[in-house]
């Protein structure tokens, strides 16, 4: 099943931490049972998916910080 990036806003931060442990076991379990490589890029885009939005969010609440702070004239 493929996460939607809906679904991984909605996660905390603990569930975004366990699921991309949980997909980083499963990349190495596919590579070594010679899974499709269908299944590979799959779970290669759930991790992205995840690490971006973590990227993401982390870069807004920065950005929010420094332009709060420069409030002057």
């Amino acid at each position: 099943m493929a996460l939607k990036a809906k679904e991984i806003r909605n996660m905390s931060e603990g569930e975004k931490k366990k699921k991309l442990e949980e997909l980083k076991l499963e990349l190495v379990k596919a590579r070594t049972a010679k899974t499709g490589s269908s299944k590979i890029k799959e779970i290669r885009k759930m991790i992205s998916r995840i690490l971006t939005l973590n990227n993401s969010k982390k870069l807004n609440k920065k950005n929010q910080l420094s332009s709060s702070g420069n409030t002057q004239k």
